[in-house]
């Protein structure tokens, strides 16, 4: 019984280890995954305004082409 103790005394610091670091390793991720969906997120607000601004230029560019003057050469 006396050789049993330091051996599982032994594992348990080894599981209390490997603890540490995967609970280091889950801290990581969360935070990772935080600063991932706040860049998301900005890049879906690129997007929305971009596609806002594109519909903008379509919209001005659609007018009547009777109604713009000539270009300069003519």
């Amino acid at each position: 019984m006396a050789d049993e103790r330091p051996d599982l005394e032994q594992r348990l610091t080894e599981l209390e280890v490997r603890l540490t670091f995967i609970d280091d390793t889950v801290h990581a991720l969360g935070a990772a995954d935080a600063e991932q969906a706040m860049r998301i997120a900005a890049l879906e607000r690129i997007v929305r305004d971009l596609r806002n601004e594109l519909a903008s230029v379509r919209v001005g560019a659609s007018g009547d082409a009777h109604d713009e003057p000539p270009p300069p050469h003519y």
